[in-house]
C-alpha cells in the first residue's frame, strides 16, 4: 500500500520535501489509511521525502456519531504527535437557512475550513482521501446526468496545484484491507448504506450489477476511459488556451464605465471581483466545439470552476453571442453574469 501511495505522489509531482500537508480527515477507513500512510512515509528513513502534516476534521452534527468519530481522530492524532483542527457545525441547519442540500453545504464548510487550516499553518497542500472507487462512481454519476468529455475524467489528482489525492489509483477493497491488518479501526458512516443519495446508489447498487452481470473489473475499465479522455482533454486544452489567447480583450479587469453604462438590474449596483472580456466577431467565427471549450475556459479562468455549468447553460451563452443581442445577460450559475455589449463578450464573476 504504502509503495502504490508514493508512486502515486511521485507520478503526480504531489508533494515536495518541506511542504506542510493539512490532511482532511473523517475518521473513515479511506482517510485513516491516507493519514497512516503519509506518517509511514515520514517515519521511513529510506524514502528521501519528508513534510509536515496537519489534520483537519469537521463534525457536521448531523448523526449521533458524530462526537464519536471526532474523539477517534484526535486521540490518533494525539497518539502519533500530529496537531488536529476541529470544526463543529450544524450542517443541516445552515443548510435550510441558505437553502441548499446538505450534501453540498457540507462540502462547502469542509474545504472552507481546509483552506482556513492551510493558511493557518503556512501549508500548501490539501490532501484527501478520494480513491478509485469515488473517481468511477463521479464518472458513472457523470453519465446519467448527461456529462460531456470532461466529465468522463472524474477526480483528478490534482487540482489547483493545491488539492492531492494519493489513493486515487487504490481500490476501497485494498483500503479496507490495509485498516484491518493495521488495527486502525476506522469510524463507518452509516449514511454510505442510504441508498437515498444518488452517489450510494451507484456505490451499492449499480456497480455492484455491472460487476456481476457485465464486467466484475469494472473501476479499471473505468479508470482506463478517464486515462484516454483526459490526455486528449489536455492535448485539446492547448489549442484552446491559443485560442483565447487571440480572443481575450481584457483579463480579470474591472471595467466600471462598461458595466455601468448597460441596463443589467442588481449588476450595476455590484461590482464584480474579476472581468474578463473577449472579441465577440472572433468568437462567432470558431468551430461549436471550440466555441464550448472557450465558454468552459473562460467561467473556469474568471470564476475558479465550472460546477453546475451545464449544456444547456453553454448553448445558451452560443445563442446569445450568435444574435448579438444588447443590454441582455444570462447567469448560468449564481457567481458569474454574462452579456454582450459593443462587440465585446463580458464574464463577470
Amino acid at each position: 500500500m504504502l509503495d502504490k501511495i508514493l508512486k502515486t505522489i511521485i507520478k503526480y509531482n504531489m508533494i515536495e520535501s518541506g511542504e506542510g500537508i493539512v490532511v482532511a480527515v473523517s475518521g473513515g477507513p479511506d482517510s485513516m489509511c491516507l493519514l497512516n500512510n503519509l506518517i509511514e512515509i515520514n517515519k521511513d528513513e529510506t524514502i528521501d521525502l519528508k513534510f509536515k502534516i496537519y489534520v483537519a476534521h469537521v463534525n457536521h452534527g448531523l448523526r449521533k456519531e458524530a462526537d464519536d468519530e471526532t474523539k477517534y481522530v484526535q486521540d490518533f492524532c494525539n497518539k502519533n504527535g500530529i496537531e488536529c483542527f476541529v470544526r463543529n457545525e450544524k450542517v443541516k441547519e445552515i443548510a435550510e437557512k441558505l437553502k441548499i442540500g446538505t450534501e453540498e453545504t457540507g462540502r462547502k464548510i469542509r474545504y472552507e475550513f481546509f483552506n482556513e487550516v492551510m493558511n493557518k499553518t503556512n501549508s500548501s497542500k490539501i490532501a484527501i482521501a478520494h480513491n478509485l472507487n469515488d473517481k468511477a462512481e463521479t464518472i458513472l454519476m457523470n453519465i446519467i446526468r448527461g456529462c460531456g468529455p470532461l466529465g468522463l475524467i472524474g477526480i483528478e489528482a490534482i487540482r489547483e496545484d493545491k488539492y492531492i489525492r494519493p489513493l486515487i489509483e487504490i481500490n476501497r477493497d485494498q483500503i479496507e484491507q490495509y485498516c484491518r491488518e493495521n488495527n486502525l479501526n476506522p469510524k463507518i458512516d452509516k449514511s454510505n448504506f442510504d441508498n437515498i443519495y444518488t452517489r450510494n446508489k451507484i456505490r451499492n447498487k449499480l456497480i455492484p450489477l455491472i460487476k456481476e452481470e457485465f464486467n466484475p473489473n469494472i473501476t479499471e475499465s473505468i479508470k482506463k476511459l478517464s486515462v484516454i479522455t483526459e490526455e486528449e482533454q489536455n492535448y485539446l486544452e492547448k489549442i484552446v488556451n491559443n485560442i483565447y489567447e487571440d480572443l481575450v480583450i481584457e483579463d480579470n479587469k474591472i471595467v466600471k464605465s462598461d458595466i455601468e453604462d448597460v441596463a443589467l438590474g442588481d449588476l450595476k449596483n455590484t461590482m464584480p471581483n474579476k472581468t474578463i472580456i473577449l472579441d465577440l466577431k472572433k468568437f462567432n467565427k470558431q468551430d461549436i466545439v471550440i466555441k464550448r471549450k472557450i465558454i468552459l475556459y473562460t467561467i473556469r479562468k474568471v470564476y475558479g470552476n465550472v460546477n453546475n455549468i451545464e449544456k444547456i447553460h453553454i448553448d445558451d451563452i452560443i445563442k446569445l453571442c450568435k444574435r448579438n443581442i444588447g443590454n441582455k445577460y444570462l447567469t448560468p450559475h449564481k457567481g458569474i453574469k454574462i452579456y454582450i455589449k459593443k462587440g465585446k463578450i463580458f464574464f463577470t464573476a
